[in-house]
């Protein structure tokens, strides 16, 4: 069974912002020989998180306002402490609430295939979640199958 790896860019802005990748993921299925088997799509960073969803706007602007709920910006955190952190990067962030809402979500997906199309919902995108930015993010994709 062949397997194939592919990485997708995504462009991010400040804040919380959701992407929605499908087409980026087709795209690549597409270009592979593989038409049944899976792709796992995996977020590679820990201010970012993916999941299955729907791609509807009044719908996003209720996740964002459940995420800061769940992780306020203005709340005090110990990783955010920096004077008292050590070995930080020069480019740290102050960015705890970003690190706690990524662990509310998932950072991979796998999604079947099934005659070279995701198995997707009817109303289902694999969305990206930006969850501090602004950043160039990657997303590893590993394609298997027949």
């Amino acid at each position: 069974m062949p397997i194939i790896n592919k990485f997708i860019e995504v462009e991010t802005y400040q804040g919380i912002n959701i992407h929605n990748i499908t087409p980026q993921i087709e795209a690549l299925i597409y270009s592979t020989p593989i038409h049944n088997g899976q792709i796992l799509v995996f977020s590679q960073h820990t201010t970012t998180a993916l999941a299955i969803n729907e791609y509807e706007e009044r719908l996003l602007t209720d996740i964002k306002v459940f995420l800061e709920k769940i992780a306020p910006e203005s709340d005090h955190y110990l990783h955010n402490d920096l004077h008292l952190r050590k070995n930080i990067p020069p480019d740290e962030l102050m960015n705890a609430h970003s690190h706690l809402m990524a662990m509310m979500l998932n950072n991979s997906e796998i999604i079947p295939i099934v005659d070279g199309k995701l198995a997707l919902g009817t109303y289902q995108s694999v969305l990206f979640f930006e969850l501090d930015g602004p950043r160039k993010r990657t997303v590893f994709c590993q394609i298997s199958g027949e």
